[in-house]
């Protein structure tokens, strides 16, 4: 039997099995990660720097993506560095490190997600009290709040986590290291102290959907009380690509984490942790960039500046 004092390292799931799928995994990675790290890059750079973009809206979607990069470069370099070097290893302290800043981007995306709804039902239910509600310093307080918490978050669970004695040896079920299959190997009621943490974040969690679904509630009648339908359809569009970002992120994580045991195959598994940990903030700046004229343009005169300067 084995405890956490002389675990020196964890074993992660493999995503294949033969050599040449190994590097086709790794292959795919790569490109999706690089697709995620330029599409969030050309997203924060293009708010920064386009003056007429430094509104509430984009300022949250600036650091929307910012928790988008650091979601992606925290799971996905070690599996890509697994696969292409046929290993499975990654050190206890890379494994905690690993949990920590999992936990902090995803949680930070949870609730900058609910303070961007907050800001749509304002704009739309509210719109003239928007500049007073949503001001630089407002904005500026609810972005780091939303950090902070994060931050904070993150950090009580990864040292609960990694102070539970471990009985159960080191394979984790999962490509990267993640409390739930961590807490798999720890000692038979050790885990009753992260489970009550578990508890309270659902609920937490949950307190922030029901805020979204209170708020477009909200949204909705309001739009459907617009008397023309132009009116009707820009503000649509200013709320869709939200929307759309919430339902894939809510769907892949409670799908993932709250299917019932009976549809728990390790390929369905793998297939939802590659869904969650990967496609959204890969999908996030397309669906954002794809509705909005005013991103579109500032990238366009972006990435048109870059190519006549170099």
């Amino acid at each position: 039997m084995s405890n956490s004092s002389s675990i020196r390292h964890f074993l992660l799931l493999a995503l294949a099995d033969t050599r040449q799928l190994q590097l086709l995994h790794f292959c795919l990675l790569l490109g999706i990660s690089l697709a995620a790290l330029l599409a969030n890059g050309l997203i924060i750079s293009a708010v920064a720097c386009g003056h007429h973009l430094h509104t509430p809206m984009f300022f949250f979607l600036l650091n929307l993506a910012l928790s988008d990069m650091g979601s992606i470069c925290t799971s996905v370099p070690k599996a890509m560095h697994n696969s292409l070097w046929d290993t499975r290893n990654i050190s206890y302290t890379g494994c905690a490190a690993q949990v920590f800043f999992f936990v902090f981007f995803i949680s930070a995306e949870h609730f900058l997600l609910t303070i961007m709804c907050y800001d749509r039902y304002v704009s739309i239910c509210k719109p003239l009290h928007y500049g007073t509600l949503l001001c630089s310093r407002a904005c500026a307080h609810m972005a780091a709040a939303a950090w902070a918490c994060a931050f904070l978050y993150s950090l009580i669970h990864t040292a609960n986590t990694f102070s539970l004695p471990l009985c159960h040896g080191n394979a984790l079920g999962q490509f990267f290291c993640e409390i739930p299959h961590i807490l798999k190997l720890s000692c038979s009621k050790s885990y009753l102290r992260e489970f009550g943490l578990i508890v309270f974040s659902i609920s937490l969690l949950f307190g922030c959907f029901v805020f979204i679904v209170f708020s477009y509630v909200q949204i909705f009648r309001a739009v459907l009380s617009i008397p023309s339908e132009q009116g009707r359809h820009k503000a649509f569009s200013t709320c869709l690509p939200h929307l759309v970002v919430v339902s894939l992120f809510l769907s892949t994580g409670f799908f993932a984490y709250l299917k019932p045991p009976s549809m728990s195959f390790p390929s369905l598994d793998l297939a939802l942790s590659v869904l969650y940990s990967v496609v959204p903030p890969t999908l996030n700046p397309l669906i954002y960039s794809l509705r909005n004229q005013e991103l579109k343009a500032a990238v366009r005169r972006l990435l048109t500046g870059w190519f006549w300067k170099y």
